[in-house]
């Protein structure tokens, strides 16, 4: 297990291979549909929040309000991020990221952007939405909560030793599209 921390440099996410399992520590933000087309169509992230050097988590956590005030997540589990591929690429570019959390894996827009621009796209396991929970410590803030409603809203989440797999590297290699030609093959030589 690599243990990672935000904000993350390019050079350590280069230095992440298909396959790496890693632990992140620091800040993730959530974003799903809205956010990234709000993002993708020039709209401006709130004063004094920034995705550089960060990653951005495909994630509409389940969110309970707390009695004295604050936050609690309670699930956050990975949306599929396949719906992300029309906006994901220019999001990276335009806003540094250097890693995408979800699931299920991107298309080839965003692995050439991860390979332009240094980023990773981590998958997070499906159906584990309770136990990523426990990873999170906090929630900083949120954005867009009126705007967007809770599940589409940007949360700011302190995690610790969060559990991924670069399923994409920086280098432009896609386990998804391995795993995919490996079946094809195995499917033809059945034929």
């Amino acid at each position: 297990m690599i243990k990672i921390s935000t904000p993350i440099s390019e050079e350590q996410v280069r230095g992440l291979k298909m396959g790496d399992e890693v632990a992140i520590s620091g800040v993730v933000f959530t974003g799903r549909d809205a956010v990234h087309k709000y993002l993708h169509d020039g709209g401006a992230l709130p004063p004094g929040v920034s995705l550089q050097g960060g990653i951005i988590y495909h994630c509409g956590p389940v969110v309970l309000k707390e009695p004295a005030g604050g936050w609690k997540v309670v699930a956050a589990g990975p949306t599929t991020s396949a719906r992300e591929e029309p906006y994901q690429w220019q999001i990276i570019r335009d806003h540094g990221l250097r890693g995408v959390i979800g699931k299920g894996g991107m298309g080839e827009r965003t692995r050439e952007a991860c390979r332009q621009h240094g980023c990773v796209y981590l998958h997070a396991v499906g159906g584990a939405a309770q136990v990523l929970a426990e990873r999170i410590l906090a929630v900083r803030a949120v954005y867009f909560l009126e705007q967007f409603g809770s599940p589409e809203a940007i949360w700011e989440l302190q995690v610790e030793d969060f559990p991924a797999v670069v399923t994409i590297d920086a280098q432009g290699h896609s386990l998804h599209d391995r795993v995919f030609e490996e079946s094809k093959a195995r499917l033809q030589a059945r034929v």
